[in-house]
């Protein structure tokens, strides 16, 4: 299985409201998405370095979105 793309936070939020998610709230340093279509949240901390692989699977899954999917839609 190919690596998973290196990716900000900046580029990860573009991602998501290609995909329908729209800004609810903000948290602290966390950006709160929500789907009104599929009814699920992303949450997306909003740090300066790089998302680590396992935070950005995790969001991948809490917004309902596969490995596969997002490498076809990100490239």
């Amino acid at each position: 299985m190919p690596k998973l793309p290196v990716v900000g936070y900046r580029r990860l939020v573009k991602f998501l409201e290609k995909l329908g998610f729209r800004l609810d709230h903000t948290t602290g340093s966390h950006f709160i998405f929500y789907n009104h279509t599929t009814k699920r949240r992303a949450v997306v901390p909003r740090h300066q370095r790089d998302l680590l692989k396992g935070t950005l699977m995790g969001i991948l899954r809490e917004a309902g979105i596969s490995r596969k999917e997002f490498e076809d839609l990100f490239r």
